[in-house]
């Protein structure tokens, strides 16, 4: 009830930038998981192993800094709203690309530039719609926005399931194009940031970012470490899941596809029930209980013996994964300075990201290291270990962290 009372509270503009934020981070988590349902058929056509093919999954993410900080200045500078707008059609663009790569080193070319592109989308995105809503509204929408995420993923693993086996993995990133359509319904609905319009009288831009980056540099390097366990606790549950299903419990497509779908929706529950509770929890709290949780659930989630168990771990785990997720737009908006909300949040998530980008490298890795009983790669033993370590890492410095909840912008 207090969720629909809080929807209630938004006007049509509000409503119609949420979903516009909430759609562009959809399809932009979209684009991107496409290609860990693929692992194993890109690198056979390439001639190359899994974990060397896995690297095409590291550059995009080393790249989002870039994005992040390019479009994020373009959004202090100019607004959100254009910047946003161009920033989609560039990483469609380059989805549509990578479906044409000739060979690897083409398509490590045209990942590297898709992640730009999708760098640049959260911070604008996160930024435009904590921007526009009422505070009180702040952490259920939050954890709404940030499940654009899982609900890439869950349209991931739809598409994969009704394209793949009939186009093959070069169809899939055709389809991976289609956000750039997105940009009609921000053109024609979606007004600009009132925060950031509020702010432009007799302000010069340059100076205040140098004052920002002499006040909070410390709160920088803070929020860009937490951001390094949130991005290795996120890909380190996710990215390599799939190659475990299908490399070691031997999973076909319908199966994959299943526990795909089914622990998206436990993501998108998670995100939403958490980041609402966070209200009236706090930020930190609610990170600190979700981490909690989800290292209990490794064994379920990494070593059930049979199918319905995993997909019920693999849910439970995803509902405390972007559980604690949910509550990320509306904390680092709320600790962002206000001058640079544009860039700040964005930039330290997507340098988390790639402190974080050689986590599926790392999970095939130490897989190779952990044989199972046959000699093959142990996949389920690498990411448990892996994400116990994560988790542990998250809880602390969540506990030694400030937290702005309700601040005014």
């Amino acid at each position: 009830m207090e969720a629909i009372r809080l929807f209630k509270l938004l006007d049509r503009n509000q409503r119609n930038t949420f979903v516009a934020c909430f759609l562009g981070w959809s399809l932009d988590a979209f684009d991107f998981f496409l290609l860990t349902f693929v692992i194993v058929p890109m690198a056979s056509d390439f001639g190359t192993s899994i974990a060397r093919l896995s690297y095409a999954i590291t550059l995009t993410l080393a790249m989002r800094p870039v994005g992040a900080f390019i479009f994020g200045l373009l959004g202090d500078r100019f607004g959100r709203r254009i910047p946003l707008m161009i920033d989609i059609v560039f990483y469609s663009i380059m989805e549509l690309l990578t479906a044409f790569s000739p060979n690897y080193t083409w398509l490590l070319i045209f990942r590297a530039l898709y992640g730009i592109g999708m760098g640049g989308e959260w911070g604008l995105g996160a930024s435009l719609a904590m921007e526009a809503l009422p505070t009180a509204a702040r952490g259920l929408f939050s954890g709404i926005l940030q499940q654009g995420y899982a609900f890439g993923y869950l349209l991931a693993a739809v598409v994969y399931w009704a394209v793949f086996p009939f186009f093959g993995w070069r169809g899939l990133f055709i389809a991976g194009a289609l956000p750039a359509f997105l940009v009609l319904y921000i053109r024609a609905r979606v007004p600009e940031s009132p925060a950031w319009l509020r702010q432009q009288g007799g302000r010069d831009f340059w100076s205040d970012v140098m004052i920002v980056l002499r006040r909070h540099w410390a709160l920088f390097l803070y929020v860009i470490l937490l951001m390094t366990a949130f991005n290795a606790m996120s890909h380190g549950t996710q990215d390599m899941y799939q190659t475990f299903l299908g490399e070691q419990r031997h999973y076909g497509v319908t199966q994959k596809a299943a526990t795909g779908i089914i622990y998206a929706f436990g993501a998108i529950c998670g995100g939403t029930v958490v980041g609402h509770l966070s209200q009236k929890w706090g930020r930190r709290r609610s990170i600190i209980l979700t981490a909690a949780f989800g290292m209990v659930l490794i064994p379920l989630w990494a070593f059930s013996p049979g199918f319905p168990l995993l997909v019920i771990g693999g849910f439970a785990m995803q509902f405390m994964v972007q559980g604690a997720w949910g509550i990320v737009p509306v904390h680092l908006n709320e600790l962002s300075p206000d001058s640079l909300r544009g860039t700040f949040p964005g930039f330290a998530y997507q340098l988390g990201n790639l402190f974080a980008a050689n986590t599926a490298v790392v999970e095939a890795q130490l897989a190779s290291h952990f044989h199972d009983s046959i000699g093959h790669p142990d996949y389920a033993k690498a990411l448990a270990l892996f994400t116990f370590v994560i988790f542990l890492t998250l809880i602390v410095l969540a506990a030694i962290g400030p937290e702005e909840r309700g601040k005014e912008f």
